[in-house]
């Protein structure tokens, strides 16, 4: 544990009680002289410089000063129970007692603290300086960057602090129980009891009581209306005129999507020709009780919009909050000419970040819900009759909506194209296919079978590889940005370095990024909360990218690089 007093400066420890170890063989805690709070040991305090020092290395986002320090100080803590339990093994190999350390030695250790720390902290301003560059973003804020190391001090003292609370709870609840059981008896019930209180803490109090309060703030902001948002007039929309799911019932992000959207005449502009109204179908939270039957009432909403007369349907799965991105469906109605249809559902009130912790299961049976209730509505139409099938969804919508499929020839089969953007690490589906990769092909850009149905882009306005090889029939694309924390992170980042690492980075990528255990683990998951705060293009931020994307899914005809131009100008506008 962080606070173990091994090593710790002080007098020698006062003469151990023998009563009752000499009755018995078990490895009872010597009793240890009163400490000082803040007393620490050299080994710990040499662990916790040296991860400090690597918390300043290049992670995927740019960070502020206060991110900066709170990474740094949760490293510190790390290396701090590191270099602490290091110095405990070394001295049972040796099998000596610890004792306390010279006073050069805390001398050599300042010393050098001030010099290392100096120099990454340098180092690391020059590695932010370039990895803002990189993504064209211009903030910085100088006093925060000087105030970071102050920010690291308090968050690794509050860490120790808490260690040492859990430490002191252990040994009080052990020297109780030994009036009844054995030492060895009463330390493992000890840390038994300490490890599930801990837990219970956490899990129970902690983390229930954040997505109690996250549940209830995102849910009252559900009954809400943005600015800019109006009840649709049209038929053609949920929440309009003749509509089967009342416009109350769509909630926040619902109504953002029936009630926006390219108008008729931007649409016939673009394309040159008379344009039909879009058809968006949606069905919220509160619009049924399960995904099921909110599909259902979904798909019944598209019916009698007569949105399987359209040429082109899209199923979108949507991120945690019932959010669809603009971007890709307005991206989607331009390119089809309007003659389209788009279908989607909610399933909670959260964030994606939060729902992936407590709701997964239900983004995995929405997405497989969606999908099932429109496919067996389409599939009963006469082939000739039946509108092009394309599924989509971003970030987490991209998990729901690959639970509805078993593999590539599955996608392939039931769907005209599919288009997913930002997938997590952990999608099944994305996995497979990252994971079976061409031999040679790199992670953050995977060739998988030659590309025959599905591809990997960074940036589809360049050659998807393999660009010399055929794609026919049903394309399923992967849109993802090599620097986007949202495609590679994973627990398996504490003990394991990935390919994307190793390998060649993508373009705005620093090549000084390295792998290092537990470090990167921490600083790719500092930049979750912030991967959609950087310029378009990077991160987890898709927007004009969605136009190249989808051209090359939906293979449009007559479609110029100059029409793909302008129509990037017009969602980067919208945006």
């Amino acid at each position: 544990m962080a606070g173990d007093a091994s090593d710790s400066p002080g007098g020698p420890p006062p003469p151990a009680d023998t009563s009752a170890a000499a009755e018995s063989p078990g490895p009872a805690p010597r009793p240890r002289g009163r400490r000082r709070p803040w007393s620490v040991t050299l080994p710990g305090c040499w662990g916790a410089l040296l991860f400090a020092c690597l918390s300043f290395t290049p992670s995927l986002l740019p960070r502020g000063g206060i991110l900066q320090g709170l990474i740094c100080g949760i490293n510190a803590a790390l290396g701090y129970a590191a270099g602490v339990l290091v110095a405990r093994v070394g001295r049972a190999f040796a099998d000596r007692e610890s004792r306390p350390p010279r006073r050069r030695s805390w001398t050599g250790f300042l010393i050098s603290a001030v010099i290392l720390f100096g120099l990454f902290f340098g180092f690391g301003q020059y590695w932010q300086y370039e990895i803002r560059r990189l993504m064209g973003v211009t903030d910085y804020n100088v006093p925060l960057a000087v105030a970071s190391p102050l920010v690291a001090a308090l968050v690794f003292g509050l860490l120790l602090l808490t260690a040492r609370g859990v430490r002191g709870l252990y040994r009080r609840l052990v020297r109780l129980l030994r009036h009844w059981i054995g030492p060895r008896a009463a330390s493992a019930v000890g840390w038994t009891a300490v490890a599930a209180l801990v837990w219970a803490i956490v899990t129970g109090v902690l983390l229930d009581g954040l997505v109690g309060l996250a549940n209830q703030s995102f849910s009252l902001r559900d009954t809400t209306t943005e600015e800019g948002t109006h009840r649709p007039t049209t038929t053609l929309r949920s929440g309009g005129p003749g509509s089967l799911v009342p416009w109350d019932s769509l909630g926040l992000q619902g109504r953002n999507f029936t009630g926006t959207g390219p108008s008729v005449s931007a649409i016939g502009e673009f394309t040159g020709r008379p344009a039909k109204e879009p058809i968006r179908s949606y069905a919220g939270l509160a619009s049924s009780d399960d995904a099921e039957s909110r599909a259902a009432q979904a798909v019944a909403d598209l019916t009698r919009q007569g949105g399987f007369q359209r040429k082109n349907l899209l199923v979108m799965t949507t991120t945690g909050s019932g959010w669809v991105d603009p971007a890709a469906v307005d991206s989607f109605e331009y390119l089809t000419g309007s003659d389209s249809a788009t279908i989607a559902t909610q399933y909670s009130y959260l964030p994606s970040w939060l729902s992936y912790l407590v709701d997964q299961s239900k983004a995995r049976e929405a997405g497989r819900a969606l999908f099932d209730a429109v496919y067996d509505s389409w599939s009963k139409l006469p082939p000739d009759r039946r509108p092009r099938l394309f599924v989509a969804g971003e970030s987490l919508g991209s998990f729901g909506g690959e639970t509805a499929f078993s593999g590539e020839y599955d996608l392939r089969n039931r769907t005209a194209g599919t288009l997913f953007a930002g997938p997590p690490a952990f999608n099944t589906l994305f996995r497979e296919f990252s994971d079976h990769r061409d031999a040679g092909s790199p992670e953050v850009q995977p060739v998988y079978k030659d590309g025959r149905t599905v591809r990997f882009a960074n940036d589809p306005a360049a050659k998807i590889p393999p660009a010399d090889r055929p794609w026919n029939g049903s394309r399923v694309l992967y849109l993802m940005h090599p620097s986007d924390p949202i495609v590679w992170w994973s627990p398996h980042l504490v003990y394991s370095e990935p390919d994307w690492i190793g390998q060649h980075p993508g373009d705005d990528v620093l090549e000084q990024m390295v792998w290092l255990p537990l470090v990167t683990f921490w600083q790719v998951t500092a930049d979750l909360p912030f991967a959609a705060d950087v310029p378009r293009g990077h991160g987890h931020t898709y927007t004009t990218e969605y136009v190249d994307a989808w051209n090359a899914v939906l293979r449009p005809p007559d479609v110029t690089a100059r029409d793909l131009g302008r129509l990037k100008d017009i969602i980067a506008a919208e945006k």
